[in-house]
C-alpha cells in the first residue's frame, strides 16, 4: 500500500474532507467556505491518500494568544480501515514541515487525556507536551466517542523548532514516583486509587489510566465518569505545580502518563 501525503487547497479536496469527516465521526462536516477561508489565511489541511481516495486528514488554522501566533491543529481523522498504520504520525510530521515553512514555531491542539492511543502519538511519538487542562472544553458532545461525559481536554503544545522536538530528545523519566494505582471494585472494574498529591517535588511522576477507555465507558458509564473526575484532579494538580505530561508508557493491563518538570525540557523558549 502506497500512501501519499499532500497539502489540500481546492474545493474538490475540501469536499473529500467533508465526506471523510462524516465517515469518521458521523457529524455534520465543516462547511467548505470555512475551510477554504482558513487555508487562505494561514491555515492548512494535510491529506493522506491511498491512490485517489482520501483516507486521512489534519486540519489547522491560524491562532494567536497573548501576542504569540501559532497553528491551531483542530482535527485529525483517519478512515477506520487505515488506523494503526502510522498514518496519523505521518500527517503530523508533514503538517510540522508545512507549518515551519509558513513561519510557525508552535502548534497546539486538544485531545481527551483518557484516549491513550491519541496520547501515545501526541506525547511519545511527536514529543508534544501538555501542561494545560481544560474542563468541559467543548460542552456536551453527542458523538459516540464523547457522549455522556464532560469533554475535558489536554491542550498539547508542539514546539516545532525546539531541540526537544527537532532532535526527539528523551525526557529524564527514570523511576518515576507513582501518584496512584488501579484497584478492582466488586464488579471487577478498575478504579483509580490516588496515593499522593502532596509535596510534589520528585523529578518524575507516573499515573495509571485505562488502556481502552471506550470499552470501559461502554461497560459502565459510572466508571467512566469516575475516571474523568479522578484524573481531572490529578492532572490539574500536576500542572499547577509546573509539571508537564511528556510520555505515555504502555503496559499490559493499563498505560501510564509520565510527568516531569517543564523547566527540564529543551523547548527553546517557544
Amino acid at each position: 500500500m502506497m500512501i501519499s501525503i499532500k497539502e489540500l487547497k481546492t474545493i474538490e479536496e475540501m469536499e473529500q474532507v467533508q465526506q471523510l469527516e462524516q465517515r469518521v465521526w458521523g457529524i455534520q462536516p465543516i462547511p467548505t467556505h470555512q475551510t477554504l477561508t482558513a487555508i487562505k489565511n494561514g491555515g492548512m489541511i494535510v491529506g493522506a491518500y491511498d491512490d485517489e481516495r482520501l483516507i486521512g486528514f489534519s486540519y489547522g488554522f491560524a491562532g494567536i494568544k497573548e501576542g504569540k501566533s501559532y497553528l491551531c491543529s483542530h482535527m485529525l481523522g483517519i478512515d477506520e480501515t487505515y488506523r494503526s498504520q502510522q498514518i496519523g504520525e505521518r500527517l503530523k510530521f508533514a503538517q510540522r514541515e508545512m507549518a515551519i515553512a509558513k513561519g510557525y514555531d508552535l502548534m497546539i491542539w486538544t485531545y481527551d487525556p483518557l484516549e491513550t492511543r491519541n496520547g501515545y502519538l501526541n506525547l511519545t511519538k511527536l514529543n508534544g507536551i501538555c501542561d494545560t487542562y481544560i474542563e468541559n472544553c467543548y460542552g456536551e458532545m453527542q458523538d459516540g466517542f464523547n457522549k455522556g461525559l464532560p469533554s475535558d481536554r489536554f491542550e498539547v503544545h508542539w514546539h516545532l523548532t525546539s531541540d526537544y522536538v527537532t532532535h526527539q530528545q528523551e525526557p529524564q523519566i527514570e523511576q518515576p514516583q507513582a501518584l496512584g494505582d488501579i484497584v478492582m471494585d466488586e464488579h471487577g472494574l478498575p478504579k483509580l486509587h490516588i496515593t499522593t498529591l502532596e509535596h510534589i517535588t520528585a523529578p518524575a511522576y507516573s499515573l495509571p489510566v485505562p488502556k481502552d477507555f471506550q470499552t470501559l465507558k461502554a461497560t459502565s458509564q459510572e466508571h467512566a465518569m469516575h475516571w474523568r473526575l479522578a484524573t481531572r484532579n490529578v492532572f490539574e494538580t500536576m500542572f499547577a505545580n509546573n509539571y508537564a505530561a511528556v510520555r505515555i508508557q504502555k503496559n499490559e493491563q493499563w498505560n501510564d502518563y509520565i510527568f516531569v518538570k517543564k523547566e527540564t525540557l529543551a523547548l527553546g523558549g517557544n
